[in-house]
């Protein structure tokens, strides 16, 4: 169990609790998911910050010790967006490396795309680029896959289910979608479950899926733009929410990317499987080939599009 330091941090109007390490100019900003906090960049902060950044991990808004705004419209993606712009401003760096894993990678892809202050480096885990994700949307395969996004548009019914037992399906989640379930003892799945039982955390949890499916049409009609950054994406092939087709045809978005998949590997990627995504991590960000996983074949990103 790591020791994390925290700050708070205010940014976009609302107050953060962020996670951080090292110093310098150079910021890696780590944005996590569902139903996660910061916590879960624990295996990755001490490496960052040995690679000389400045690592901010914040708890995003609504989770953990972050302000909860009320309201499903607090959650937009747009206000998501602006949250990463306020963060960076807020840490006075010019060189910003961006991490996202799940919901905190489908606004790292955004931000990528719409966001008004630059990024030098993309990092994503598990998620598709928004364009990819919506053409799955429309196979019966993925759709079976994300029933759960439709269930979390029905009201209190959600929160209801999660909240019960100390919010005993939050641990289900983790430790049940893992490969190696050993990597989710009690201990850390009791910091994803005392965060998610605080007042009002599941609402605004299951908001930024609810603000998902409200904003849709205005999300379509986004022209979708080139990401011209430096780009690593890795993806756990034991994805039981998202299917690795998902992956397909990325580099038409971001040409500048490096893919490396995961076998034996959850959704949960690095938590799961720290070791080997920190051996990525770091010889991405130091300019050396990236390692494949052990038992994994190189992707051929022009035959998968």
């Amino acid at each position: 169990m790591a020791t994390l330091s925290y700050r708070t941090i205010h940014a976009n109007g609302i107050d953060f609790h962020v996670a951080v390490e090292g110093l310098g100019s150079r910021l890696a900003l780590c944005l996590h998911g569902f139903p996660e906090v910061s916590f879960s960049w624990r295996h990755q902060i001490p490496l960052l910050a040995s690679l000389g950044f400045q690592v901010w991990a914040p708890d995003l808004r609504g989770y953990g010790g972050t302000a909860r705004p009320l309201g499903v419209d607090a959650y937009a993606i747009e206000r998501l967006e602006e949250d990463v712009a306020g963060l960076i401003e807020a840490s006075g760096c010019r060189e910003v490396l961006l991490i996202g894993h799940d919901w905190g990678a489908a606004i790292a892809w955004n931000y990528a795309m719409f966001g008004r202050l630059p990024i030098s480096r993309l990092i994503i885990m598990n998620v598709p680029h928004p364009a990819l994700f919506a053409k799955g949307l429309r196979t019966l395969q993925q759709m079976r896959k994300s029933w759960y996004i439709l269930f979390f548009q029905l009201p209190a019914i959600p929160e209801w289910i999660l909240s019960r037992d100390h919010c005993a399906a939050i641990g289900h989640a983790l430790r049940g979608m893992a490969v190696d379930k050993s990597r989710f003892p009690d201990e850390v799945l009791r910091v994803y479950r005392d965060n998610a039982a605080q007042p009002g955390a599941l609402t605004a949890m299951i908001n930024y899926y609810r603000a998902l499916v409200r904003g849709r049409r205005r999300l379509g009609a986004r022209r979708i733009t080139t990401i011209n950054v430096p780009t690593l994406l890795l993806w756990g092939e034991v994805d039981t929410a998202l299917g690795k087709e998902l992956t397909y045809g990325t580099d038409h978005y971001a040409p500048q990317l490096t893919l490396r998949y995961l076998p034996n590997v959850s959704h949960w990627v690095q938590q799961e499987a720290p070791e080997t995504v920190n051996a990525m991590l770091q010889a991405w960000l130091s300019g050396n080939e990236v390692p494949q996983a052990p038992g994994a074949q190189a992707p051929s990103l022009s035959c998968a599009r």
